[in-house]
């Protein structure tokens, strides 16, 4: 890794959380298993992948990648169910 890989780290796993808050909203009003609850669950891959790529990032970050999405989808879904009530 270089000098500004801890940036680009930060940035991806930022990009991750961010990019999935909104899906997890509407993921959270689509029927579960349903063509849109899977692509609301999905979209944001190809991006984020596409991202630690072009940054030079090895396959280490994709536990954290990964976690940082799913932290967006049951955040953006505790904003709707909260916002329900």
């Amino acid at each position: 890794m270089n000098l500004q890989a801890p940036y680009s780290l930060i940035a991806l796993i930022a990009f991750a959380l961010l990019v999935n808050l909104p899906l997890g909203y509407l993921r959270a009003g689509a029927r579960k298993y349903s063509a849109y609850w899977f692509a609301y669950v999905h979209l944001s891959i190809p991006f984020i992948v596409l991202l630690r790529l072009e940054q030079g990032l090895t396959w280490r970050v994709i536990p954290l990648t990964l976690g940082s999405a799913v932290a967006g989808q049951y955040l953006g879904g505790l904003l709707r169910n909260r916002r329900k009530q």
